[in-house]
């Protein structure tokens, strides 16, 4: 894992704040918000993720049948908090073999789903929700409608909509299990909700929040 922060558009470095500028800085991407080394799956972290969060921190509940989580990450630092979470996933794909699912929810123009999705971003980008959406889930008692992001890498499927005033992207490897998003009926809960005890499965730490492909 990396272990220091690094830009949520392109996880490339970033240049620390000094004494010139309080703002961390990719020199490609100009003034961002920095992309935290992703934590291993634990307690402690969902814990850590949820006091930092200033946006939904979303899981499936109950989960699927064999889905773990199998990590959390964050864009943000102590000035800021967390002004993106991700819940990384990993169960049983459609077809054969592990499928793996992130979970991001951000405040625009942060760019780490865009990035995570395969996009230049920092959002989804104009037009993405022409037409009816291609599934519908439950965000915290709220119907919430998804679409398809398109020109995404064909190793993936990735949905995307607004959930709470922030972005909501759902992302998942293989491109086959696109479908578990769109028919599965998901029903996301805020793990920051404070009257709720969940019980959550851990598993093995997912390269995907690593951005790897």
């Amino acid at each position: 894992m990396r272990t220091a922060p690094t830009c949520p558009r392109c996880f490339g470095p970033l240049h620390e704040p000094s004494v010139w500028s309080s703002a961390w800085r990719c020199d490609q991407h100009g003034d961002v918000l920095p992309f935290q080394p992703p934590r291993r799956p634990s307690q402690a972290a969902a814990d850590a993720l949820c006091q930092a969060a200033r946006v939904p921190v979303w899981i499936p509940w109950p989960l699927p049948p064999g889905w773990l989580v199998t990590g959390f990450a964050e864009v943000g630092d102590e000035r800021s908090g967390a002004r993106a979470s991700v819940v990384a996933l990993t169960g049983p794909s459609v077809t054969h073999g592990p499928a793996d699912m992130l979970l991001v929810a951000e405040e625009p123009g942060v760019g780490l789903g865009a990035a995570l999705a395969g996009l230049h971003g920092p959002d989804p980008g104009a037009g993405f929700d022409a037409g009816p959406p291609h599934a519908k889930i439950d965000a915290r008692g709220h119907p919430t409608a998804l679409w398809c992001a398109g020109s995404v890498p064909g190793d993936r499927a990735v949905y995307v909509g607004e959930a709470l005033g922030n972005w909501l992207w759902t992302i998942a490897w293989p491109a086959e299990a696109g479908c578990f998003i769109a028919l599965a009926h998901l029903s996301l809960r805020d793990l920051r909700d404070q009257d709720q005890a969940l019980d959550l499965p851990f598993g093995a730490f997912s390269p995907r929040l690593n951005g790897e492909s």
